[in-house]
C-alpha cells in the first residue's frame, strides 16, 4: 500500500500528545516536517517528523507534561497522571476526534515507558481505542532537534467510510503541529525571547 502524505495527528491522540491550523509551526519550515498515514486492514499507521532549532530538554519537558496535555492539544478534554513508578507512567486521556458533523468521544489509559531525553513509548490498556502503540523520540543533530512520532492503531469504533481517513489525517496534524508549537513557545520563553 503506498504512504500517503498527510499533515498530521490521529495517533497522536494517543498520547493527546502526539492541533493548530496547517502552516502555524514556527518552528520549522514546511519541508522540515513530514507526516504519513497508512492503513493495512484495521490497522492505522502514522508517523510524523519535525527538526526545530530549540533545547531538547525543553522538548522532552513537554513531551512528557502529561497533566498539561490538554491545555494545547486540540480536542483533548483531560489528560491525567494515575500513577507513577520509576520509568513507568499510567496516564487517562479524554476528549474527541471529529471533523464537521461526525463527532467521537475517545477514552484511553496508557502505559507509558520514559526512557528520558530521548523516547517515551506508549500502549493502551483501557478504553475505546482496540489497538494503540506509539513512540515519540528525540535526537540531535546539526539541524537541530529532531522530533519524531510513529503510531499504530485500531479504533473501537468504525470511522465514517469517506471521510474517515481524512479525518485521521487532519487530527494527526493538527496535533503534531500543537506539540510542535507548544515546544517552541515554551523554548522562546526559557531564552527569554518572542516566539517568532
Amino acid at each position: 500500500m503506498p504512504l500517503i502524505p498527510t499533515r498530521f495527528g490521529a495517533a497522536l491522540f494517543a498520547l493527546f500528545t502526539l492541533a493548530v491550523a496547517p502552516g502555524l509551526v514556527r518552528a520549522a519550515p514546511p519541508e522540515a516536517i513530514e507526516t504519513r498515514i497508512e492503513r493495512h486492514g484495521e490497522h492505522i499507521t502514522v508517523s510524523a517528523s519535525a527538526v526545530m532549532q530549540v533545547d531538547a530538554r525543553i522538548a522532552w519537558e513537554v513531551l512528557s507534561d502529561y497533566d498539561n496535555l490538554a491545555q494545547f492539544i486540540p480536542d483533548m478534554k483531560s489528560s491525567r497522571v494515575v500513577s507513577r513508578s520509576g520509568d513507568r507512567v499510567v496516564v487517562e486521556q479524554k476528549g474527541e476526534i471529529g471533523f464537521f458533523f461526525y463527532r467521537q468521544p475517545v477514552d484511553v489509559t496508557l502505559e507509558v515507558l520514559e526512557q528520558p531525553q530521548r523516547r517515551i513509548v506508549a500502549r493502551r490498556v483501557a478504553g475505546n481505542i482496540r489497538e494503540l502503540e506509539t513512540r515519540y523520540e528525540l535526537g540531535t543533530s546539526a539541524a537541530g532537534v529532531r522530533f519524531d512520532y510513529s503510531g499504530r492503531f485500531i479504533p473501537a469504533f468504525s470511522l465514517p467510510p469517506l471521510i474517515g481517513m481524512p479525518i485521521v489525517r487532519r487530527i494527526v496534524e493538527r496535533r503534531f503541529r500543537a506539540m510542535v508549537e507548544e515546544i517552541v513557545r515554551r523554548d522562546a520563553l526559557a531564552r527569554g525571547r518572542p516566539k517568532n
